[in-house]
């Protein structure tokens, strides 16, 4: 008989552990309940415990890690509207920061078998290590339609209290994401460079373009994307202030996604409104926002937000199509800005809100959605190479 490889074996160890995790949580009552009072009955497969957050609804297929682990999902519990997850586990190279930011992770059905040969853990062993609560058997369906209907809601998942009426004041009674600055929550401490996330306070290299990033939840695909783009990467703490900056004497700025409401960080709006013109800039998700109103817009919350990997975003100068990542709960209206100095560059197709702006002479540009993806279409890394060649022509 042939004898069991390094693969095979993994494969059965990642699946036995799988299966004893839902063997000893199959009886684990654990409740979902909305501010609202709407509930739904599941099980936990990660222990006894209670957390609150905004619910909210994420309709990619695949990519679970990359969701579980993208800062701008902190403070929010996410229903996965695809019926089965965990099915190829759980790795360390698909992380999209240090540590699981989610509050919740609420899915119909986990997996009992993880079948991949990159996989290293199984999804429910992954969670119980971050301290994250998940649950199954939940009617995400109807929690989908629910949320689609009536919006965002805050929420409470709990196995140690069954009565609905108390965990429904529970979710009703915390503060929500209007006006919450979570970026504190996600920023890094001190400066850091890319990839060897080691403190660094300057440039080295004298053959790379220099790429200063603003922390407001940056996901780690961002930092790939522009050193495979020959930049020199180094993340800021999302205080910074311009002079600050100014000592690094950067190439470029990036200003990351992030979560939270944007109008709860002014003063990332003011130090993104000394940066314009000093530096070409490029905004995406967060940073759209932090811009949009750093010129003079204003932001909105969604009624439920745009959380997938297939959104479709028309490209208003070029006319074509993008299917892009998104996952952001608030939008900018630039009404009342100047239009002769801002250009509208993208919309989004599904509910028509804006996707993207540049400016019509300084170096600026920003997109609400993902072109770095993680998970997700690639329809839109275009963008990345846009801003290098805005880096190039500011240097010339």
């Amino acid at each position: 008989m042939q004898s069991e490889t390094n693969r095979e074996r993994k494969f059965r160890l990642n699946t036995d552990k799988t299966k004893t995790n839902m063997d000893l949580n199959k009886n684990m009552k654990a409740l979902l309940v909305l501010e609202d009072g709407f509930c739904l009955e599941g099980r936990s497969f990660t222990g006894q415990g209670e957390t609150v957050g905004e619910v909210v609804f994420n309709t990619a297929m695949t990519g679970y890690q990359e969701v579980l682990t993208d800062p701008s999902y902190r403070g929010q519990i996410i229903n996965m509207t695809y019926p089965l997850i965990g099915n190829y586990g759980v790795n360390p190279d698909d992380v999209e920061s240090d540590r699981v930011q989610v509050a919740g992770f609420v899915i119909k059905e986990l997996s009992p078998l993880v079948s991949n040969w990159r996989a290293e853990s199984d999804l429910a062993s992954y969670l119980k290590a971050n301290g994250v609560m998940g649950i199954e058997g939940v009617d995400t369906r109807a929690l989908t339609k629910h949320i689609r209907s009536l919006g965002d809601m805050k929420g409470v998942i709990s196995t140690l209290d069954d009565d609905p009426e108390l965990l429904r004041k529970k979710a009703a009674s915390w503060a929500g994401m209007v006006g919450l600055d979570t970026i504190r929550e996600v920023t890094t401490a001190q400066p850091y460079g890319w990839p060897d996330l080691k403190p660094q306070s300057k440039f080295e290299s004298k053959d790379r373009f220099k790429v200063l990033v603003m922390d407001y939840g940056a996901k780690y695909n961002i930092l790939r994307k522009l050193h495979e783009r020959n930049c020199e990467v180094i993340v800021l703490p999302a205080d910074f202030n311009r002079a600050t900056i100014d000592r690094f004497n950067p190439d470029g700025i990036m200003l990351s996604n992030g979560p939270g409401d944007p109008a709860g960080a002014p003063y990332a709006v003011e130090t993104a409104r000394d940066l314009i013109g000093r530096y070409p800039i490029f905004g995406i998700c967060m940073g759209h926002q932090i811009l949009g109103q750093a010129i003079g817009g204003k932001t909105f919350k969604l009624k439920f937000g745009h959380r997938g990997a297939n959104q479709p975003v028309k490209d208003l100068t070029t006319g074509k199509i993008e299917i892009t990542s998104q996952n952001h709960g608030f939008c900018v209206d630039l009404a009342g800005v100047e239009s002769g100095d801002v250009e509208l560059t993208h919309v989004n197709l599904n509910d028509n809100t804006l996707e993207g702006f540049r400016h019509r002479s300084l170096p600026m540009f920003a997109v609400q959605y993902h072109p770095e993806a993680s998970p997700g279409p690639h329809d839109a890394a275009y963008l990345f190479d846009r801003f290098i060649d805005m880096i190039k022509e500011a240097k010339a």
